[in-house]
């Protein structure tokens, strides 16, 4: 296999990788850039566990090769949510809504619920249940739900607020 040197940009940041261009995403940020926040699930792009944002859209990490990503890409993980040690309003709501269990599939829920948000402010249930694709072994959906409802809300007060000012 070829190694290629690579350029990406991750959570605002340019970083210089070194991987083979079938490589998936998922383990160029684990076991390369040892950012652990997007996990491991089934690695066929089914439950939606090492789920990042690249470009605005929601999608499966373990099955994108790194090869296909342009360096003009932005790839959102996890790491990127939380803002000088605050976490982000769906973050929070998670935490409000008790919605983790064994909390493995969280980050790859929260990275879809934030996309979500980023493209509709109002979600209905019906919008919710259309966009979190994402498997939970603990059935946490009803909480999962609440939390971006309580998000949204959250959202759209701090935007009227600074709207405002």
């Amino acid at each position: 296999m070829k190694i290629s040197a690579m350029q990406l940009n991750i959570n605002g940041k340019t970083v210089n990788i070194e991987a083979e261009d079938n490589m998936p995403l998922l383990w160029v940020l684990r076991d390369i850039l040892h950012m652990t926040g997007t996990k491991y699930g089934c690695g066929i792009a089914q439950c939606g566990a090492c789920s990042v944002i690249v470009d605005g859209t929601v999608m499966r990490s373990c099955s994108l090769p790194v090869g296909a990503i342009e360096k003009s890409m932005q790839i959102e993980t996890i790491e990127s949510l939380d803002a000088n040690g605050q976490l982000s309003a769906v973050q929070e709501a998670w935490i409000e809504h008790q919605v983790p269990q064994c909390g493995y599939c969280q980050s790859g829920m929260i990275m879809a619920a934030t996309q979500l948000l980023k493209d509709n402010a109002t979600p209905s249930d019906e919008d919710i249940d259309r966009a979190m694709i994402n498997i939970c072994r603990c059935g946490t959906y009803n909480r999962v739900r609440a939390a971006i409802h309580t998000a949204a809300k959250n959202i759209n007060q701090i935007n009227l607020t600074e709207a405002s000012k």
